[in-house]
């Protein structure tokens, strides 16, 4: 094959994976016409998170709408889970930086009540901790974790709608850039 036919297919590769692409969108954006789906879905997990009941370590259930005016990050995580367990020192320490400007963490543990209690004292989490268990993702889930894993977390900003999420490790540099436009 000559050079000129290589760039050739190269060139044409390309302007079909473009097409393709660009094919692909508008019939993304045709099957869904409101230009404001993708929002609305997500203000309606922020409703499902802020409908529900869930106990905290003690067994008290707790509202999570008790919360509705501030900011809330709302973070899905497990005792079992490393990436959940490194990014919740940087949690308590925004928490700490963070309340009064009116921000709340919020832990939501998908695991036993036991372990999250005891995994809450050892490392003093200063933040409202509620036990899900699986149920939990389900809320997850309305939120935008499709995927079923963890860390999640979820900000929801003073009017109920849910401003970023972020599935995995989430520092606290970009949780900061998250929450300033939001105080």
């Amino acid at each position: 094959m000559t050079k000129i036919q290589q760039i050739s297919l190269y060139a044409g590769v390309a302007i079909f994976a473009v097409t393709a692409g660009l094919l692909l969108h508008g019939q993304l954006t045709r099957s869904n016409p409101q230009a404001g789906a993708f929002v609305d879905a997500a203000n309606k997990g922020a409703e499902t998170i802020l409908a529900a009941n869930l106990p905290d370590p003690q067994g008290t259930n707790q509202s999570i709408s008790q919360w509705r005016g501030k900011v809330m990050v709302v973070n899905f995580w497990a005792t079992w889970c490393g990436p959940c367990r490194e990014e919740i020192p940087e949690f308590i320490e925004l928490q700490k930086r963070f309340s009064d400007q009116g921000v709340v963490f919020v832990g939501i543990a998908v695991d036993q009540k036991e372990k999250v209690a005891a995994f809450s004292k050892e490392i003093g989490i200063n933040y409202p901790v509620l036990v899900g268990g699986m149920n939990a993702m389900a809320l997850a889930g309305a939120a935008g974790n499709l995927q079923g894993a963890l860390p999640f977390t979820v900000v929801i900003d003073r009017d109920g709608k849910i401003a970023g999420t972020k599935l995995g490790r989430l520092s606290q540099s970009k949780l900061e850039s998250m929450l300033k436009p939001l105080l």
